[in-house]
């Protein structure tokens, strides 16, 4: 056979297998996110910056929420931030690796990932709240009346 129309050809019926993923889940895909895990964990431990994960970007079903959180368990640390509707931050058995979940002022999910860093930046003060609350404290430490040396011994002991 030298030429093309020498090959011979048979046509089939095919079968269409439905994916984990079409069907509304990753499947294997959990190994995927752990491996993206374990990259993002080693960049950071090498000094470089902090990365995450959107769960919601994933097409992710109950089951494979359920089999992510079990394989990364729960860690000592669960954090809730109230600010413009509630965030809770669970650290999980992997240290490093944190699930946080955002919700609307009506209670609604509205965002989830695993973040990968040291602490995440949600649970970090801002540089500028910091100097404001600085000032106002020193305000409120100016504005107390003063005390007596004798007051002050007696309040000390």
């Amino acid at each position: 056979m030298t030429r093309l129309a020498e090959i011979p050809v048979r046509i089939e019926a095919t079968v269409r297998i439905e994916s984990p993923a079409a069907a509304g889940g990753l499947g294997g895909g959990i190994d995927a996110i752990l491996s993206e895990l374990v990259s993002l964990l080693e960049r950071l431990a090498e000094g470089n910056s902090p990365g995450a994960i959107d769960l919601r970007s994933l097409p992710m079903s109950p089951q494979d929420r359920a089999e992510l959180q079990r394989v990364l368990g729960d860690g000592e640390v669960q954090a809730t931030v109230n600010a413009r509707g509630l965030s809770k931050v669970r650290e999980t058995r992997v240290s490093g690796v944190w699930w946080i979940e955002h919700f609307d002022l009506q209670g609604e999910s509205v965002a989830e990932f695993i973040d990968v860093s040291r602490v995440p930046e949600i649970l970090a003060s801002a540089s500028d709240e910091i100097a404001a609350d600085a000032r106002d404290l020193r305000a409120r430490i100016a504005s107390r009346p003063a005390r007596s040396p004798r007051e002050s011994h007696a309040a000390r002991q």
